[in-house]
């Protein structure tokens, strides 16, 4: 029997803190603001990308099994390809993405709307089986963990392809895919790092992980520095 209680709640737990987060997110472009509607159909495709990539990591799980570093490095790979494509096709190759950093903070928010389905699936667990608990324990370390990483793993797209913003076409694919490269290897180690420290202490991840916050809030402000050249 379905309970929509649990996926109610679950999915509450999921997407009101990356909503949170996208609101502080969206704070670093509040002098020229993208619409509601991108914003709100970009987030969206980040919730519907989930969907997409679940079938792609059991295949990965079958073919790489026991949690080793090809796996988590081909998770990694799939859900960075699936968040920049979702992002690219729905608003980036459009007028709507028409200054530096609205890259940054179209990816920032595909991230968010994938983290928040992902974020709802880990809930709905430990809900399902009325352990409220585990379910806030995991929201709140999801919320200040996984969250900011897939933020700074797809930001590091966003700030590459922002800075060569005014460059010619294949020079911000060089920039892009060079830092695709690097979102991958980022997302991945934090993976491995995690599952090796699973019953130890996180502080040293989440140190660096929001170290990495710190140095996206810098690129933000080099970015919004950025004026279109002359011509």
């Amino acid at each position: 029997m379905i309970n929509y209680d649990t996926i109610f709640f679950a999915l509450l737990g999921g997407i009101l803190p990356a909503i949170i987060w996208l609101l502080f997110w969206l704070e670093e472009d509040i002098n020229h603001p993208e619409s509601p509607f991108a914003i709100t159909k970009t987030f969206v495709a980040g919730m519907c990308v989930v969907i997409l990539v679940l079938p792609l990591q059991r295949l990965v799980n079958k073919t790489f099994p026991g949690m080793s570093p090809t796996a988590f490095a081909l998770w990694a790979l799939i859900e960075e390809g699936f968040k920049f494509a979702a992002a690219y096709f729905i608003v980036i190759r459009t007028r709507e993405d028409d200054e530096p950093i609205d890259t940054m903070i179209y990816m920032i928010t595909v991230a968010l709307g994938f983290s928040a389905l992902e974020n709802a699936l880990f809930i709905f667990n430990p809900l399902f089986v009325k352990n409220s608990l585990e379910a806030l324990s995991t929201g709140s370390f999801r919320f200040i963990g996984a969250s900011l990483l897939h933020v700074i793993s797809s930001a590091t797209i966003g700030i590459a392809m922002a800075l060569s913003f005014y460059k010619k076409t294949s020079i911000r694919v060089f920039w892009g895919t060079l830092a695709f490269v690097l979102a991958v290897v980022i997302h991945t180690f934090f993976n491995i790092y995690m599952y090796q420290n699973v019953n130890s202490s996180t502080f040293k991840t989440f140190a660096s992980v929001w170290i990495g916050v710190a140095l996206l809030l810098l690129f933000f402000e080099k970015v919004k520095a950025l004026r279109a050249p002359i011509k």
